[in-house]
């Protein structure tokens, strides 16, 4: 079938006079759970980040650390599997035209991929639309979040945002990023799988103008409410009309969820100033409800986790496979009446599975678990006042020191960002060095992040704070990341140990305090490596 997909949009090829064509993962919300998948209908990869490059005699498929594994089980007998941060596609493509829709690329990202070793041709309908018909998406209508929920008034948070476009001597701002559009105007939706983002974007101006550009059917609820007008919603056909009404000189809009049409409509009329949407860091900082209720929805999502490792550990004893757990896990959660869905798709591994960082059993991978495997299982869900996201790894039998002695070393790095000294170490980037020193000195390591920001009621992955090699971001208060250290040998096994934890104030220091509540497997631990 994939096969098939390749050959008909090679076929296009010719009429474009291009040499190959880009796919990637996102859509054009560049949402990481989006509704549309297009990079998997080409590729056969379900992983949530990556790039494809299908040429005429050659396909490439992009990668980070977490997917190589995942994408060569999947992809690899028709794509070549790069590892992205090794060798960026400039790198390995040369002298080539490839095709790209502007929809869904950002000038950014286009020229981080691509450079300027190869030409790019912007094709504006998309050749895998045209070559697999995607299903119609029924329309849904968005929602508000009551204010002892959001904890801000969303008047208040354009007038935060107004100030800062003030401060930029800037006329607009183009927040082209729908989950920064549900934070500004405490709004939610069900446009994706996992998130309760509606998929939409907003104009700001420095006086009084707002404009919402989505349909307006989405939108009769937040109209009733009061909250915009009729003459605020803009249909997304119209958005090039709209941005020819604008009067004044400057635009501020975001390099990382501006795509390459919409920056040169606006910039067919205004100076674009390129920055990083203000949104992302107000968000981050979550507000004392927004904590308050964060807890609350890992309190009881802890219930759900601690009711399934006490099954899978002591009561169950009937054959039972990958599938059956995450189904089982899901069971448990929807006893509450607050849960709505996942926010993301479960990762239940046993043995060999383990060790594919963002695995997904399927019909054709589904194991056994049986009592001599190491059983990982990353999950999370979407309560309706918290997002939450816990990683454990369980036993069922006595096992290896070896093993023992790599879980033990990932909990001391897992215990060591916990306690972490947040002013000394301010960044995610220094934090993680402190995670990792424990394998690090047996020569291991682990090809992923520490941690990840995580919203409120929102994506379960949220810039721009996160715990890796590379981020500098400052740490602040009423940021909320994730802990999760881990070791993962090929073939055999997984280990994770994840929570959420947030950053409050201690007398005058900075802390991280745990969000998850859930046991960690004691028969993991080897007591002679704890201090």
């Amino acid at each position: 079938m994939i096969n098939k997909r390749i050959k008909q949009l090679i076929k296009k090829f010719s009429k474009y006079d291009i040499d190959g064509y880009i796919i990637p993962k996102n859509d054009e919300f560049f949402s990481e759970y989006a509704a549309i998948d297009r990079l998997k209908t080409i590729s056969n990869f379900d992983g949530s980040a990556g790039l494809a490059v299908v040429l005429k005699k050659k396909n490439y498929l992009f990668v980070d650390g977490r997917y190589t594994i995942q994408a060569q089980l999947q992809s690899g007998k028709l794509f070549k599997i790069i590892e992205i941060h090794k060798f960026l596609p400039h790198k390995i493509l040369k002298n080539l035209t490839l095709g790209f829709d502007p929809h869904l690329h950002t000038k950014r990202q286009l020229f981080g991929y691509f450079g300027k070793s190869l030409d790019l041709k912007q094709i504006n309908n998309n050749l895998i639309d045209e070559i697999y018909k995607k299903k119609n998406i029924k329309t849904k209508k968005f929602f508000s979040l009551k204010n002892n929920i959001a904890g801000e008034n969303y008047k208040n948070k354009i007038n935060r945002i107004r100030k800062i476009l003030k401060s930029n001597k800037a006329d607009y701002v183009f927040i082209s990023a729908p989950e920064n559009v549900a934070w500004t105007l405490n709004i939610r939706g069900s446009d994706n799988p996992n998130s309760p983002i509606p998929n939409c974007r907003l104009i700001i101006g420095k006086t009084n103008e707002i404009f919402l550009i989505t349909q307006k059917q989405k939108i009769s609820k937040i109209i009733k409410e009061g909250k915009l007008s009729i003459k605020q919603i803009v249909n997304p056909k119209k958005f090039k009309d709209l941005i020819e009404k604008l009067k004044g000189k400057k635009f501020i809009i975001d390099h990382l969820s501006c795509s390459v049409l919409n920056e040169k409509i606006i910039q067919s009329k205004f100076k674009i100033i390129n920055k990083n949407d203000p949104c992302y860091k107000l968000k981050s900082i979550k507000n004392s409800s927004e904590i308050k209720n964060m807890i609350n929805a890992h309190i009881e999502d802890g219930v759900a986790l601690t009711k399934f490792i006490y099954w899978i550990k002591n009561i169950n004893k009937n054959k039972i496979t990958e599938i059956d757990s995450q189904n089982k896990l899901e069971k448990f959660r929807k006893l509450n009446k607050n849960y709505l869905f996942p926010s993301f798709n479960t990762i239940s591994g046993t043995g060999s599975n383990g060790a594919i960082v963002h695995y997904r059993a399927s019909k054709k991978t589904n194991k056994d678990i049986k009592k001599n495997d190491i059983f990982l299982c990353d999950s999370g869900g979407q309560y309706k006042y918290g997002t939450t996201d816990v990683t454990r790894t369980i036993c069922f039998s006595k096992q290896k020191n070896s093993i023992k002695n790599k879980f033990t070393k990932v909990l001391k790095g897992h215990i060591a960002v916990a306690t972490a000294n947040l002013k000394k170490l301010n960044t995610g980037k220094k934090v993680d060095l402190v995670a990792r020193q424990f394998l690090k000195k047996d020569g291991l390591d682990y090809a992923h992040g520490t941690g990840h920001g995580v919203g409120f009621f929102s994506n379960v992955h949220e810039g721009p704070q996160s715990i890796t090699k590379i981020n500098t971001v400052k740490l602040m208060e009423g940021m909320v990341v994730s802990n999760e250290p881990g070791y993962y040998k090929k073939g055999h096994y997984g280990i994770r140990i994840e929570n959420l934890v947030y950053i409050k104030k201690n007398n005058k220091n900075l802390c991280f305090e745990n969000l998850t509540l859930a046991p960690i497997d004691y028969d993991l631990i080897n007591l002679v490596y704890i201090d």
